[in-house]
């Protein structure tokens, strides 16, 4: 892992609402230049909204998106994109009725007019999935479970993001295929992506990164290195939706 003195990605303060329901309420966290961090909590607790906003898919009320010392909060998923930022949503949300490949190129649309770089990202990207370019030609709907979310990362990862936010990679797999997907998201990781995951299985994804955000009503209750929370028994009340105690302008620090 390494860092530099501002964060990759900035969250300060931040509130979103789905119609008159606020589903974030002075959230704030970072992200660091090739850092793994993991946002836990219960069902409801804002994980999958934190995402959304921060990839564009929902505006926020007020607060500040930083990414990369650019304000992106409010822009549309589309330049949210352009600018290095992929989000890998729940369900993948793949082209099932294209092949492999076809869904690739869509990743790609971002830098198409870059076409002569296609084929080289392509291959770079199936170097971590080699059962896709075994299935390149096949329609991504026959693909198993496991095999379709290796696609939806691959997919994310064909416009050469500086941040990767996934979204429950575990759904419905199965504990050996979420393992083989946490040491690719490890491989990706090495060579410089920033990675932020979502994930029910909290001890697996705390055993993943380096940093983790535990939510509950929307907001952080408990922040610090996921090995300090993996033993911390705080973690597990705030994932509980019992809450830390703490509000969300104070949340308990673990660790450094």
């Amino acid at each position: 892992m390494t860092s530099t003195a501002e964060p990759l990605l900035r969250v300060d303060d931040l509130d979103a609402f789905y119609g008159p329901i606020q589903a974030l309420r002075g959230l704030t966290l970072h992200v660091n230049h090739g850092e793994m961090v993991a946002l836990v909590g219960a069902n409801g607790a804002g994980k999958s909204t934190t995402l959304r906003t921060v990839s564009g898919m929902i505006r926020p009320s007020r607060g500040s998106v930083l990414f990369d010392g650019e304000e992106i909060g409010g822009l549309p998923p589309q330049k949210v994109v352009a600018r290095g930022l992929a989000h890998l949503p729940e369900g993948r949300e793949l082209f099932p009725s294209m092949t492999v490949e076809e869904n690739l190129k869509g990743g790609y649309w971002v830098r198409r007019s870059d076409s002569g770089s296609y084929t080289q990202m392509r291959d770079r990207v199936m170097d971590h999935f080699p059962i896709l370019r075994e299935r390149a030609k096949q329609a991504a709907g026959t693909l198993s479970g496991g095999e379709q979310q290796m696609l939806g990362v691959a997919r994310a990862l064909m416009c050469d993001p500086k941040l990767l936010v996934v979204d429950e990679l575990s759904l419905g797999l199965a504990p050996l295929i979420v393992s083989k997907l946490f040491d690719i998201l490890h491989e990706i990781n090495r060579e410089g992506t920033a990675v932020v995951i979502v994930e029910q299985f909290v001890h697996m994804v705390l055993q993943n990164t380096d940093r983790a955000y535990v939510l509950a009503k929307g907001h952080v209750v408990l922040q610090g290195r996921s090995a300090d929370l993996l033993a911390d028994p705080k973690l597990m009340a705030a994932y509980l939706g019992e809450g830390a105690g703490h509000s969300a302008r104070t949340p308990a620090r673990v660790g450094s």
